[in-house]
């Protein structure tokens, strides 16, 4: 069994044994064009799923790379022809601005946008609230190793901030789940079926509706994980729910965002946490309070920059019970629900 919990997304080896399936990447990272001699848009209007959204251009490139993807899986041009560029003013660039129209859940953005303005404003402080986190610990930025670490070989992850960057940015889990989810009716069920064609009836479009509510309300983050580890004893995937434990999330989290597609049956699940860096900053008022350091906590964090720029995903089936109530007619009954979870894994810093 392998030990790495999860991996970075390679198309999977025909003969890999590991229990962990990995996911074929997309064929290119997300493109960002800003070509030559180009006027340099500001902001950009995107339309997901009829609703429009006004969009600087910095809050859609600090946006994690897993989301860029969805967004704009052929990439994104984000100037405009030297010939096209006039005198206008934001207003009335944002007027004739194309509009970008996207596959993807407008609320699921709203909820993306907000955490990472909200967190910008905590760190960096705004022209109002001008100072943040950022300025009560601008003392870390050059302080040496404490002298148990010091040394030659004393690690990366205590250097001033030229080697750290989780000293002087601020940094955002970012864990998603595309859920695809097959009901499978209980033998001798004679309403829910297919056609010639395979298409479902009614009644099997009904009873995936059900099945697909009841999972929307299992909130849980870790909770399909964890069932997992219990049934196949892998170490490797507890320790990835006890680093995400350390590393900010709280072991009975929820979803921070969780919604059905569209059409489909399919969960789209995204949780956002600030990491926990060791940073440890003086209550609100305190006199005198000075910023410390746990760097045991900041040696953890540290690991979670192997996910910054490089999202990695993880697969597994999960299999549980249904109990559906009684539905156009038919009665209350058992359903098999057989779910493909694919989760990715990234750290933002912003």
């Amino acid at each position: 069994m392998a030990a790495q919990v999860i991996t970075q997304a390679t198309p999977p080896g025909p003969t890999s044994s590991s229990p962990i399936t990995s996911v074929s990447a997309p064929t290119a990272q997300p493109t960002l064009a800003t070509g030559a001699g180009a006027h340099l848009l500001t902001r950009l209007r995107l339309e997901l799923r009829g609703t429009t959204f006004n969009v600087d251009r910095e809050a859609i490139m600090s946006l994690p790379e897993s989301v860029l993807l969805c967004l704009f899986p052929n990439g994104l041009v984000l100037s405009r022809p030297e010939g096209a560029m006039g005198t206008e003013n934001d207003e009335e660039e944002e007027e004739r601005a194309e509009t970008y129209y996207v596959d993807f859940d407008p609320d699921c953005f709203t909820y993306v946008l907000r955490f990472f303005r909200e967190a910008q404003e905590h760190f960096y402080g705004t022209p109002a609230s001008p100072g943040g986190l950022l300025a009560a610990q601008q003392h870390l930025l050059d302080a040496p190793p404490p002298a148990a670490h010091a040394g030659p070989q004393s690690p990366a992850f205590l250097a001033p901030s030229a080697q750290n960057p989780l000293l002087v940015k601020q940094a955002i889990i970012v864990l998603r789940e595309e859920l695809e989810y097959f009901a499978i009716p209980p033998k001798g069920d004679g309403l829910a079926r297919t056609d010639g064609n395979g298409r479902s009836n009614d009644h099997l479009l009904e009873l995936k509706r059900e099945c697909g509510r009841q999972l929307l309300d299992k909130r849980n983050v870790f909770t399909a994980l964890q069932r997992n580890v219990n049934k196949e004893n892998n170490i490797a995937e507890q320790h990835l729910i006890d680093m995400l434990c350390m590393s900010g999330f709280d072991r009975e989290d929820t979803w921070g965002y969780r919604a059905l597609e569209p059409a489909r049956s399919c969960i789209s699940s995204i949780a956002l946490v600030l990491l926990k860096t060791g940073i440890v900053h003086p209550p609100s008022g305190a006199a005198n309070g000075q910023v410390t350091i746990d760097h045991a906590q900041m040696a953890t964090a540290q690991k979670l920059l192997l996910f910054w720029r490089k999202p990695a995903r993880k697969c597994w089936w999960d299999g549980i019970d249904l109990e559906l109530p009684p539905l156009s007619g038919a009665p209350a009954r058992k359903v098999r629900l057989w779910s493909r979870r694919v989760w990715t894994l990234e750290l933002s810093l912003v």
